[in-house]
């Protein structure tokens, strides 16, 4: 709903700003828009690339579900809402990473979209975007970010890989052939913070404990005592 799709874009602008506020990196490489209400910005999803030394160490414990608690803008009631947000975080493999994962061609189906939204002179007149499904596990990416789709194609494998490089690891495979596609979760992971506006202020995450009342400035990007206290807890 719409409460949901205007909490993913206030997770994605967290992360962004995050990012920015320690000079790193980044960019949206795929955004699927929901649609603008009250003038609004929504999404269904994105994938955001965080390029710096670290980031995925720093990030890894941010995967699950967000939850938040806030009177909805939406309902003219002024009813309390609750919704929720999943996070996946997965490595940016170096060349050398990615050559080491290997993906036969019978394992995946490739197909080619208009990229859609706002951009270039390619945006809705050629096919550049290249969703990519791994047909064993059922795990897709998308990217639309880059001008051609040969770019884009190779930069939704990177990310394909990533993702199956995370899901091995959970599973215990020594080989991407060895994940069991009906172990691939597709729900929203275990619930890791809540985010609550109303009926008092609260951010608090659900495994370290780590909490503070100024929810303005985590919702601005300044996560740090989260990560910090996650990567203690599970040191």
């Amino acid at each position: 709903g719409v409460d949901a799709m205007d909490w993913a874009y206030m997770v994605l602008r967290m992360y962004t700003r995050w990012a920015e506020r320690k000079g790193y990196a980044c960019r949206v490489l795929d955004i699927a828009d929901g649609d603008d209400a009250h003038g609004r910005s929504q999404i269904k999803s994105a994938t955001l690339e965080v390029d710096a030394l670290f980031a995925y160490g720093y990030l890894k414990g941010e995967k699950g579900a967000h939850r938040l608690v806030r009177i909805s803008p939406f309902n003219s009631q002024g009813k309390r809402q609750t919704s929720f947000a999943s996070v996946e975080i997965m490595p940016l493999l170096d060349e050398t990473s990615e050559k080491e994962i290997e993906l036969t061609d019978k394992d995946l189906e490739i197909t080619t979209m208009r990229a859609g939204g706002k951009g270039g002179q390619n945006v809705n007149k050629v096919e550049t975007a290249v969703r990519i499904v791994h047909k064993p596990t059922g795990i897709s990416v998308r990217c639309a970010e880059e001008r051609s789709q040969a770019r884009n194609k190779e930069r939704a494998l990177q990310i394909l890989k990533g993702k199956l490089l995370i899901v091995a690891e959970e599973q215990n495979a020594k080989e991407i052939s060895e994940i069991r596609g009906d172990q691939v979760s597709a729900d929203f992971g275990s619930q890791i913070r809540n985010y609550v506006l109303h009926p008092y202020k609260m951010v608090k995450d659900t495994r370290s404990g780590c909490e503070t009342t100024d929810t303005a400035s985590v919702l601005d990007g300044d996560i740090d005592d989260f990560l910090s206290s996650y990567l203690r807890v599970s040191s």
